[in-house]
């Protein structure tokens, strides 16, 4: 099925065909991942849940901060300058150097970590009681296997991107998803978390098995050499140090947040996750999936020194990401104890937890535009070969959250951790913004002022219109229901779509237009 899909996006370095089959297989991914969270909440309590959630936190921290900054932000733009340049021998030498070391590195950390687990689970949860600290002990060390196979995976996908492949890149969240799903449902009623742990590894081993054969396609062939003094691997080792400083604190940002958790009631840190990953839908479908996309398009423009062009890919995809999370945001904050009550609202998942998620879900909702517009800001600064802005941005915008994030949640509970968390992200997306400016002047377009107007008048009058359909479906159905939560939801998503949609094309919203385009070709903008 790849394959055939494959075929179907021959002509893959269109930035709107990648942009569109990355928003379709990003959907799928997050549906599933919220089928996911469902039958996590039916079949596991939450008190077990914050177990299972907390045990990802040392497992991320280490692979975001040793790996995956170094892809993005690194890898790809160097790779990217060897294909330009018809020097693919030479980057494939590159490109393994650099798997080999990355692989070393964290196999090497995952052994020295797997032994100090139980003195790491007191700094992630220092208010959870022995049984539970050993249990989330436990479940971090069969973690601590993913980060291996994840570092093959996203160099694969590095080296996909950069050839504009976005196929099996894209379907590789789809399995590690559907891996856990089945785990959910099949396992976690006999094996309780430790079950489905075991099958977040194996997801995690298919994330990166199925890119093997396309990486193989496009070229690549393992070679084991460790040729760290190569200028190339030495160049992409300095780009990605400020990354991963970058993407550690944000993981730091996420142990405190689970610290702070446990000290409240129980349950609060599945609330945070179960409203953090609601939330993030739209962002990594209309936020990440066009960053992406356009990332190999705007790191050509600036290998080719095509400035214009930079500036104006990076003008559409601000505007096309404002386009969709703006009435998104709205939308979600209108309609967010319905959202949690349909995903999460049986099982295990009482209403006392529905209360609490759908209120984080709300703060988290606020900042849905300034979330999806990080990472294209940030990759605008890859792509000139500038990892450091980020990081420091990164870092205050970090500290900020973790400042507020105390005092919040001692008045407002979880809510407070997601208004805390909210305000550095809104924050960070400023300021990124604002120094690309600063940078790069000829980057502004009040054309993204206007499109951003429009799409704010437009959303507030679809707001006007979703409220009274709310409260004209809860006197019509059955409240008590799922089914009856559901047909309220359904008619006010569809009310929603359809005046956002004829108000779009009311004034004459661009967005539309290029959505209809069969391609955008470089050179013709």
């Amino acid at each position: 099925m790849v394959k055939r899909f494959s075929k179907f996006f021959h002509s893959e370095n269109s930035v709107r065909q990648a942009s569109l089959l990355l928003l379709i297989t990003m959907a799928l991914s997050n549906v599933m991942g919220l089928l996911r969270d469902h039958f996590l909440a039916r079949y596991i309590t939450t008190s077990q849940l914050d177990i299972y959630f907390a045990a990802f936190r040392i497992p991320d921290l280490v692979f975001n901060f040793l790996i995956l900054g170094g892809i993005s932000s690194a890898f790809v733009p160097i790779f990217c300058d060897f294909i330009a340049k018809n020097k693919l021998k030479e980057g494939w030498k590159v490109a393994n150097s650099f798997l080999n070391i990355l692989f070393s590195v964290m196999l090497f950390a995952a052994v020295v970590l797997i032994i100090i687990m139980p003195w790491l689970t007191r700094l992630v949860v220092p208010d959870f009681s022995p049984e539970k600290m050993a249990q989330t002990t436990q479940l971090s060390r069969i973690l601590m296997i993913t980060p291996l196979f994840f570092t093959l995976s996203y160099i694969f996908s590095g080296i996909l991107n950069s050839f504009k492949r976005f196929v099996s890149y894209a379907f590789a969240p789809l399995v590690y998803n559907l891996a856990i799903i089945l785990g959910a449902i099949f396992v976690a009623p006999h094996y309780g978390i430790k079950g489905v742990t075991i099958l977040v590894v194996v997801g995690a081993f298919l994330h990166m098995a199925i890119q093997l054969p396309s990486v193989a396609r496009v070229g690549w062939q393992y070679l084991p050499i460790f040729d760290w003094r190569d200028k190339a691997v030495r160049r992409i080792i300095q780009l990605m140090i400020p990354r991963t400083v970058g993407l550690g604190v944000n993981q730091i940002l996420l142990i405190a947040y689970t610290a702070i958790g446990s000290t409240l009631a129980a349950g609060s840190i599945s609330a945070f996750n179960f409203a953090n990953n609601i939330q993030t839908m739209p962002i990594v479908v209309f936020g990440n999936a066009f960053a992406t996309a356009v990332f190999p398009t705007l790191t050509t423009a600036i290998s080719e020194e095509k400035f214009d062009v930079f500036a104006k890919y990076l003008s559409r995809t601000i505007r096309s990401i404002s386009f969709f999370l703006i009435p998104s945001s709205v939308l979600f904050i209108m309609i967010r104890a319905q959202i949690v009550r349909l995903i999460l609202g049986s099982g295990q998942f009482g209403w006392d937890d529905t209360k609490t998620t759908a209120l984080a879900l709300g703060f988290f909702s606020i900042s849905l535009l300034a979330q999806g517009l990080v990472p294209l800001f940030a990759r605008s600064f890859y792509a000139m070969k500038n990892t450091r802005t980020p990081m420091y941005v990164s870092v205050i915008t970090v500290i900020i959250s973790i400042v507020l994030a105390y005092p919040l949640s001692r008045v407002m509970g979880v809510a407070g951790l997601a208004l805390s968390f909210t305000i550095g992200s809104t924050f960070n997306a400023v300021v990124l913004y604002l120094l690309l400016l600063k940078k790069e002047k000829n980057l502004f377009d009040i054309k993204v002022i206007y499109s951003m107007l429009k799409v704010i008048f437009i959303s507030g009058i679809m707001a006007l219109a979703v409220r009274p359909t709310l409260y004209l479906m809860a006197e019509k159905v059955n409240m008590d229901t799922f089914f009856g939560v559901l047909l309220q939801s359904a008619v006010a998503v569809a009310v929603a779509i359809v005046i956002f949609f004829a108000g779009a094309k009311l004034f004459k919203c661009e967005e539309i237009t290029w959505a209809l385009k069969r391609k955008i070709n470089v050179e013709a903008n």
